[in-house]
């Protein structure tokens, strides 16, 4: 299951790396290039979605990763309509740092019924978007602030809400696109603060930022707007996973 391996990796402080597959932005011609790359690399997940999709491809992609790949497919939906049965699960995201209802509560209650129904292993998700330097298409889209780079109190205690609401995991997010990935004293305050596993993307386009945000305590990264600007920071970035996990970093949490 992915929830208890998402789990494992915690618990075992080894590392994640999650490829995000945006729909409406991938290269047809490069996906397979972008699968084989993955494979080689060890990624653990394909993350797939967005939060506008105009594009009807989310079928086609997951079924060539499940022609060439055993990596697992994970939705990340933008809205209810985004849901795609053939994906292996589904980030159940609500948009905790945000207060809109429609991302907090409304979209679910509409996918509900249709997630009763399916094979999709459910993954319960605190959405946190953090401010990335400038607007993403999320931030529109949800018609919420994010929070800013310069308060990890905010983040703390929202992580922490989130915890005692019974979710399972955390998802920091600077969105696609943004300008400067997520600091590592927030990831780190967070991280410091809660015992859940943490995912962190958004602005991670460099390997350097890719180690910060590792070292700062994510268990998984999540990449995709670094990757479609160049498909050769899998190999970077997958080489520097795999390293962390030949050589764990010490940590030493509250928890």
């Amino acid at each position: 299951m992915i929830d208890s391996y998402i789990t494992l990796l915690h618990q075992t402080n080894t590392k994640g790396f999650a490829v995000l597959i945006d729909p409406d932005k991938i290269n047809l011609q490069n996906l397979e290039l972008l699968i084989n790359k993955s494979i080689k690399n060890h990624v653990t997940y394909f993350f797939i979605g967005g939060s506008l999709l105009t594009e009807n491809l989310t079928s086609q992609i997951i079924k060539l990763i499940k022609k060439l790949s055993k990596i697992p497919t994970i939705l990340f939906p933008g809205s209810f309509s985004h849901i795609d049965l053939s994906a292996d699960g589904l980030l159940f995201l609500s948009l905790i740092s945000g207060r809109n209802p429609d991302f907090l509560i409304g979209q679910h209650v509409i996918s509900a019924p249709i997630l009763r129904k399916s094979n999709l292993e459910i993954l319960p998700t605190g959405y946190m978007l953090i401010d990335g330097g400038k607007q993403t298409t999320v931030s529109y889209i949800s018609n919420t602030t994010p929070i800013p780079s310069n308060k990890p109190d905010i983040a703390v205690c929202t992580a922490m809400a989130a915890e005692m609401l019974g979710m399972k995991f955390i998802f920091m997010d600077a969105g696609s696109g943004a300008m400067n990935a997520i600091s590592f004293e927030m990831i780190r305050g967070v991280r410091e603060n809660i015992n859940l596993p943490i995912l962190v993307g958004g602005g991670i386009d460099t390997i350097e930022k890719a180690r910060n945000a590792l070292e700062a305590g994510a268990d998984i990264i999540v990449v995709g707007h670094g990757i479609e600007k160049d498909i050769n920071l899998i190999d970077k970035i997958g080489g520097l996973v795999s390293s962390f996990n030949l050589n764990p970093q010490e940590e030493n949490y509250s928890n």
